[in-house]
């Protein structure tokens, strides 16, 4: 499975300049591409609607919080999106091309892996960050 050089360039720009609060990957023709560039101001929602509700992807979403001691903070998540409804081949080329994919992204911090949107609500993001 190839990757685009895009994919790395646009996530170095999210994860350095914070010009993107998220990016969602799809694969096509045996290569992963970029679906979707977030706008620094969209939300965790925006970001969820965005994902098909059947076929698989993958995600990087920019976190930003507020700790117990008043700091802000961001934190990297990638989310591999995987729905029920999502064909099986679909499925198994995501799951078996994740590692390597994620490998190229240097600077995650969480990990999430999705069948449906509760899987991944803002509630779960939160408790991983903090």
């Amino acid at each position: 499975m190839a990757v685009h050089d895009d994919c790395k360039l646009r996530f170095l720009e999210l994860k350095a300049k914070r010009n993107f609060r998220y990016i969602v990957f799809k694969i096509e023709a045996q290569q992963v591409l970029i679906e979707k560039l977030g706008n620094p101001d969209e939300t965790y929602e925006d970001f969820t609607c965005s994902l098909p509700a059947d076929e698989c992807r993958y995600a990087v979403f920019d976190f930003d919080f507020i700790t117990a001691e008043n700091c802000q903070k961001s934190k990297i998540f990638f989310i591999a999106w995987s729905p029920d409804t999502s064909n099986v081949r679909s499925k198994m080329v995501y799951a078996s091309s994740k590692d390597r994919f994620k490998r190229e992204l240097d600077g995650i911090q969480f990990e999430l892996q999705a069948t449906d949107p509760s899987e991944m609500s803002i509630d779960i993001v939160k408790d991983r960050a903090i």
